[in-house]
């Protein structure tokens, strides 16, 4: 069940995705601790980072209970995409740096050039993965999507020139720019790109359980599944994820008191690392992801969006689990 990355042994196939503000350390402990064999952290900026941004620089904390643990950076230039790397492989204690190649977020793609605008330049994309990897000890890891749109899906061109740079493993989101985070995920994408290079390749896109991640680890020979969406407000699902890999076994369901006391304690690991405010103002996000597709949930969600304390969101969902 377990892989490698470079010389990184990662005990299962299993793995949590870069999500702005989802996958920061209290969700990255809850999934590892839920069965996920590696995490990502959330993309931090090269230009934060080389300009010593406070809320850039604390981005990197991690803990040992997260490990192992990737840190995605996202940038367009060459020089302080080397040079935030290079931060990275010094100033912090993540075991793999990860580029991100595949946002599609107007911010990061268009205005930034950045993210999955580099899959447009895939010369530019072996130069920064070259050049990283030349000046850092860590593995180097890139995250792509199948194309900027339909007409350009050049997903397999692109891994080969990661490959051809020196990176350590390759995750493909098999999702256009152009499609964003709708429609369907095209899984023949990973499989021609797992076909196309020696390296590992991780695939990404409509992974949300057990049966659909053994579908796409058989169908595309991926050597792991990375899940995104399917895990908010729900860390159960590495758990059930490994499981269902291991013998075919179907957990439960978490109960809802399973659901209640995950919701309390995510809430406290967010307000003890960032601050009653910050931690709350988080949990206005989390909150109602773990209320999906719980009956009567409505009124309790709309209270946990508008929420201003810790003690209002354990009022609140105590109320409504103990009734």
């Amino acid at each position: 069940m377990s892989f490698k990355i470079k010389d990184l042994v990662i005990e299962n196939k299993i793995i949590l995705a870069p999500m702005a503000g989802v996958s920061n350390s209290p969700f990255r402990i809850l999934s590892r601790e839920y069965g996920a064999g590696l995490v990502f952290a959330e993309m931090v900026s090269d230009k934060g980072l080389l300009h010593s941004n406070e809320k850039t620089i604390k981005l990197l904390y991690m803990t040992e209970a997260e490990k192992p643990m990737a840190q995605q950076i996202f940038g367009s230039d060459l020089k302080s995409m080397v040079d935030a790397a290079v931060y990275i492989d010094q100033h912090s204690n993540a075991d793999i740096i990860d580029i991100n190649m595949g946002c599609p977020v107007p911010k990061v793609a268009i205005k930034a050039q950045a993210g999955a605008s580099l899959m447009k330049n895939p010369d530019l994309i072996y130069e920064i993965v070259y050049s990283i990897v030349k000046k850092v000890s860590k593995p180097v890891t890139v995250k792509i999507r199948s194309g900027w749109d339909s007409d350009t899906v050049n997903a397999v061109e692109v891994a080969k020139k990661i490959e051809q740079a020196g990176a350590s493993a390759i995750t493909v989101h098999a999702r256009t720019r152009a499609q964003g985070y709708a429609g369907f995920a095209d899984w023949d994408v990973i499989k021609a790109v797992k076909e196309s290079v020696s390296i590992p390749v991780i695939g990404n896109g409509d992974v949300v359980d057990g049966p659909s991640a053994k579908k796409m680890l058989d169908y595309t020979g991926c050597d792991a599944v990375m899940i995104g969406r399917g895990a908010l407000g729900n860390p159960w699902v590495f758990r059930e994820i490994d499981a269902y890999l291991k013998d075919g076994t179907i957990l439960d369901k978490p109960t809802l008191q399973e659901v209640k006391d995950m919701i309390i304690h995510h809430l406290e690991a967010l307000c003890d690392l960032k601050g009653e405010h910050i931690g709350v103002l988080e949990m206005r996000s989390h909150g109602p992801w773990y209320l999906k597709g719980i009956e009567h949930a409505s009124t309790l969600r709309k209270q946990l969006s508008q929420a201003k304390t810790k003690d209002e969101i354990i009022g609140y969902v105590n109320a409504f689990f103990d009734k």
